[in-house]
């Protein structure tokens, strides 16, 4: 694997103009490296708990517990009909009280806090701790626990990732590594996305080869506190944090226009409706995805006059309400406004 670069000069402007635009993972280095909680954890764990549980809501939070045979990798059990860890509720500043506790313990289980509302759970935080970069009014998500590793997952959004406290590695696949990644279960995943099957830490070849060929593609990124990273919209990640306490912010939003349709949707519907087909039925349909789709030939309607392109042009709200509705009701078997796929 190699090591993914760094930028330490990075602007909102940057960001906007260069670094998103690209497509690519970049650690920003130091972006973040001011923020109140991050300088309170240079000061120690008692410390950034404190900070923490200074502005916590009474209200609990959900914390994932790992046994300690388990060596800290939040998966399946061995035959993947269950997750390998349990689901419990603290408040924010108990759960971190367990954390401590546990650290002291010989062989602790691993806690983890995942993808906690700052703004919700610690009142204040989103403005005291600003991040220009990402749209405004993105939520802040927290990431608290000790040492633990991630299966490798990909978002559809985009992800700007900053370390708070503790060293943490992320491993990273283009979105063109999936085939060889081995994803998971679609309907019992740890976190709302299927995860890799494979360990990275210590992968399977035999019983997952072509592992080795998403590795040959792989970059990694060392961060440190005050560190940040882009994680570009579907790229597949692991993550390992290595301190007693690790704290993460990140930040997840979207681009696209909010009206459209779900694209995990769409694939759903799209397994239902033409993965089943015979080869020949699949490949023309392929060609018309290629086509109307994902324009692998440009504009398809861009021979037609703009007033008769219907769906084939630019939508406008009301059409693509419409057209959801038309969908809505040809999925519904009790529907009686089948209308076919267009008005």
């Amino acid at each position: 694997m190699k090591a993914l670069p760094s930028r330490s000069d990075v602007t909102p402007e940057i960001f906007a103009a260069e670094i998103r635009p690209a497509g690519q993972p970049v650690i920003m280095k130091g972006l973040v490296g001011e923020w109140p909680i991050v300088r309170a954890a240079r000061s120690g764990d008692e410390a950034l708990v404190a900070a923490i549980s200074a502005n916590a809501t009474p209200e609990p939070v959900m914390f994932a517990a790992l046994p300690p045979e388990a060596g800290g990798l939040f998966h399946y059990t061995e035959d993947a009909s269950q997750l390998n860890f349990t689901r419990h509720e603290a408040p924010l500043a108990q759960f971190l009280h367990f954390l401590q506790t546990e650290n002291r313990l010989p062989q602790p289980r691993t806690l983890a806090a995942q993808g906690v509302q700052a703004g919700r759970f610690v009142p204040g935080f989103d403005h005291a701790h600003p991040l220009p970069l990402v749209p405004r009014g993105t939520t802040a998500r927290l990431w608290i626990g000790n040492r633990a590793c991630v299966a490798t997952q990909g978002d559809d959004l985009e992800n700007v990732a900053c370390v708070v406290a503790g060293r943490r590695r992320f491993t990273l696949f283009p979105p063109e590594q999936l085939a060889n990644l081995y994803l998971g279960p679609f309907e019992l995943t740890p976190g709302g996305t299927p995860i890799s099957m494979v360990h990275l830490t210590r992968p399977d070849l035999n019983r997952y080869p072509r592992f080795a060929t998403a590795l040959e593609a792989a970059v990694y990124a060392d961060l440190e506190p005050g560190d940040a990273l882009y994680v570009p919209y579907q790229w597949y990640h692991h993550v390992q944090a290595f301190e007693t306490i690790n704290v993460l912010v990140n930040y997840w939003w979207s681009p696209a226009r909010e009206d459209l349709a779900s694209p995990w949707d769409a694939m759903l519907l799209g397994m239902l409706a033409l993965r089943e087909l015979p080869a020949d039925q699949r490949q023309a349909w392929r060609a018309l995805f290629d086509h109307y789709v994902f324009k692998t030939e440009g504009d398809p309607g861009a021979h037609l006059p703009e007033a008769v392109r219907g769906v084939l042009g630019e939508l406008t709200s009301r059409q693509i309400a419409e057209l959801l509705a038309d969908l809505r009701a040809n999925l519904d078997p009790a529907s009686t406004q089948k209308r076919g796929p267009l008005k």
